[in-house]
């Protein structure tokens, strides 16, 4: 039997009954739809629930990264009493710069809308110059004639957007000019036009090549950010070193899915080679270089994976190899660290 809703459920489900509509029920049927409008009732409480459970989390998750921001930023802009070289101060601002790129593309995700405030106080893009070379890709649709089921019209070209795609090539700095036409049905009133190509940072003006160009140039070749600058200035487009990191942070937010997969893959032989080499870190706050280390992992000379996956950590306790690994077992070929002796009868 159903039972009578209280007057707090019953001032929910008034407003959802039209009211002329109850002069003409009997009571089973008000019984049936009663009962009805509870079971509403109850599902729109359970979804308010999930989302105040989920808007709880992103908050907590901004004000997280807020304060982390916040930290940076202090360390950047307020190290006055800091007693480092300036060749030291601009690796660390090249750090800085990159950790709060990284940030800001998380709150980015996180924000329910955009920040109108934040978005103004950002400076303006600077035109690409009209000297620099222009190569223009165009997209146009499939067809020129029209989509739309039953229609089949020629479609007639009205107009084209066009964006701007910053490219580099060693020593040469080269534009690409997307074109985008439009093409529109004087029948059906629609407008066709062939979708923006996928970048690496939206709405950027680099493209894969100039990215590629500055991680390369920064990890694989170990130049600081501050003489890419002048690379690129002599190129003839000067590019600021706090962009280049900003790019840099990115980036390392995009690949992050790649370098799971990657791991996971490589976690899924039974035999991996390991070291860890030290590296120099610039810690903020204690005015001198710290020691930290990458460990590296690779499978066996013999595999067909070519890989090496590098875990940075900051010391070279053997918790970090216990924690890159996980449940691994396996074959472990490694020097004879102590760190690398503390795994149970699964790794030999």
């Amino acid at each position: 039997m159903c039972q009578w809703p209280d007057d707090k459920t019953l001032g929910k489900l008034l407003p959802m009954v039209n009211a002329q509509h109850l002069d003409s029920l009997s009571a089973e049927q008000l019984r049936v739809l009663a009962s009805e409008l509870i079971a509403q009732v109850a599902q729109r409480e359970q979804a308010i629930a999930a989302k105040d459970s989920e808007l709880k989390y992103r908050q907590a998750k901004i004000d997280q990264l807020t304060h982390e921001m916040a930290v940076l930023k202090r360390w950047k802009f307020g190290r006055s009493g800091e007693r480092l070289d300036p060749a030291q101060l601009s690796l660390l601002d090249e750090t800085l710069d990159t950790d709060i790129a990284a940030i800001e593309l998380e709150l980015e995700q996180l924000a329910p809308t955009p920040r109108l405030e934040a978005q103004a106080s950002q400076p303006r893009r600077v035109r690409l110059p009209p000297g620099l070379p222009r190569v223009e890709i165009t997209h146009e649709p499939d067809s020129d004639l029209c989509a739309t089921p039953g229609c089949g019209c020629t479609l007639k070209r009205i107009g084209e957007d066009v964006s701007e795609k910053l490219d580099y090539t060693p020593g040469v700095f080269t534009v690409e000019r997307h074109v985008r036409g439009k093409w529109a049905c004087a029948r059906c009133q629609t407008l066709t036009q062939a979708p923006v190509p996928a970048q690496v940072i939206d709405k950027g003006i680099s493209t894969a090549g100039l990215l590629a160009q500055v991680l390369v140039a920064k990890y694989a070749d170990h130049l600081p950010l501050y003489r890419l600058e002048g690379i690129f200035a002599r190129a003839g487009f000067a590019i600021a070193r706090s962009t280049l990191g900003a790019w840099v942070g990115m980036c390392g937010v995009q690949l992050q899915p790649l370098v799971d997969a990657l791991k996971e893959e490589l976690l899924s032989h039974a035999v991996l080679h390991a070291d860890e080499t030290p590296v120099q870190m610039l810690k903020p706050g204690n005015g001198k270089t710290h020691r930290a280390y990458l460990w590296a992992y690779a499978p066996g000379a013999f595999e067909e994976l070519k890989a090496v996956v590098y875990d940075f950590c900051e010391s070279r306790a053997g918790a970090h190899a216990r924690s890159f690994l996980g449940a691994w077992q396996g074959t472990l070929v490694c020097d004879d660290y102590v760190a690398y002796k503390l795994y149970g009868p699964g790794i030999r």
